[in-house]
């Protein structure tokens, strides 16, 4: 069972950089899991933001936060991280992390899903 915890929001102010932590408490989350990560702000659909193929690792990124986010993973740890730079009061939302065995990149759906991370971005 892939049962996927997130940590590492808080609240940031403009400018600042975060990084988010993806892990599963369970079964450990090898090379051969897509992973990615969504946010969804209040009243807002949920957005996917970055995410890694199983594949051939290779990275997608939402226009959005292209150049100021980067997905990245540790396979021995089986962890999956979120470098967030450069952040704005309109990247506040609940981000959650996703993964899925042999997944691609991007993709809409996920098999498993964290339950989420709030990151306030606010002077």
């Amino acid at each position: 069972q892939v049962d996927l915890v997130e940590s590492g929001g808080d609240l940031v102010q403009p400018g600042g950089s975060l990084r988010l932590s993806c892990a599963s408490s369970g079964y450990k989350l090898e090379y051969y899991y897509g992973v990615g990560w969504f946010r969804q702000a209040p009243g807002k659909e949920r957005e996917g933001v970055a995410c890694m193929s199983s594949v051939d690792d290779s990275t997608y990124y939402a226009d959005s936060v292209k150049g100021r986010f980067t997905i990245s993973r540790d396979n021995a740890r089986g962890t999956t991280y979120l470098q967030m730079n450069s952040l704005k009061p309109e990247d506040t939302a609940v981000y959650y992390c996703t993964a899925e065995a042999y997944g691609t990149c991007p993709q809409s759906q996920y098999d498993y899903w964290g339950q989420g991370t709030q990151v306030t971005v606010s002077s």
